[in-house]
């Protein structure tokens, strides 16, 4: 008998995240961090750096981990971070959002 390995939601978060910070090569002046606090539920992609004459520090990324439940807060990838996160195994009904209704 096969066993899947299914990762679970922190780790998909955190593979998700980090990610999603190793190649972006358009952003050139802009660096990418990946943030994944376990304990407290929070995943955040920041962008540091400067854009033309402008110093740019952003959140792309926020979603944090309530019980079995995604709440994404942020999601400004141009290719929905949260897409990518449904790919990966989270269930489509454990993601929502606190700002707007998901259209997934």
């Amino acid at each position: 008998m096969d066993h899947v390995l299914r990762l679970s939601y922190p780790d998909i978060l955190k593979k998700t995240v980090q990610a999603a910070t190793v190649n972006q090569p358009r952003l050139q002046a802009i660096k990418l961090y990946p943030v994944c606090d376990r304990d407290s539920g929070h995943f955040l992609v920041l962008a540091t750096g400067w854009d033309k004459q402008q110093w740019m520090d952003t959140i792309l990324l926020h979603a944090r981990l309530v019980g079995n439940q995604v709440v994404i807060e942020e999601d400004n990838f141009e290719e929905s971070l949260t897409q990518v996160l449904i790919a990966e195994g989270i269930d489509k009904e454990d993601i929502v959002s606190d700002r707007e209704p998901m259209f997934l």
